[in-house]
């Protein structure tokens, strides 16, 4: 891979100038393959990682096997992207194994996210079942801890 795109995944939020001088490559070089990139689709975008616990926000999230069948002609293509269309869908992963779809869904409630499985998602032509495990506490996201550890002090002297 690339070492700007292995710079950039690991910070997105780092300047060109400092990015420059990671790489000793003059800055408007740094600019323009950020650029070219984009323009390429290699980036898709930038996002920030919130940890969750500490803002007021309650999100629900859940994961969602859905079992699927494939369309002639389309295969899982079709149906998977119809339903990473919906806004409520952050992510969407066809999958080997015992299910076809894994969905990554997020809500303002338990209801608002069984309402769009039994309403919207179970309803689509194909859609043959569905699983949904709600994500209680999020440990590590996208290969950042959410909690860090803090430096324990001496150990206690018990007799």
């Amino acid at each position: 891979m690339d070492p700007l795109l292995q710079i950039l995944r690991e910070n997105a939020s780092l300047r060109p100038a400092q990015l420059s001088a990671m790489l000793g490559i003059p800055e408007t070089e740094v600019v323009a393959r950020i650029k070219k990139f984009e323009e390429e689709q290699v980036i898709l975008g930038y996002r920030t990682i919130l940890n969750e616990e500490k803002l007021s926000s309650e999100k629900v999230r859940a994961v969602i096997e859905v079992k699927i069948t494939p369309e002639r002609g389309g295969g899982f293509d079709r149906l998977a992207e119809r339903i990473a269309k919906y806004s409520e869908v952050q992510s969407c992963y066809l999958m080997s194994g015992t299910y076809d779809l894994m969905v990554l869904l997020e809500g303002s409630s338990l209801r608002e996210v069984a309402t769009f499985v039994s309403e919207k998602l179970a309803t689509i032509q194909g859609v043959l079942s569905t699983s949904t495990h709600f994500i209680l506490k999020p440990y590590k996201q996208q290969g950042v801890l959410i909690r860090q550890e803090t430096p324990e002090g001496r150990l206690a002297v018990t007799p």
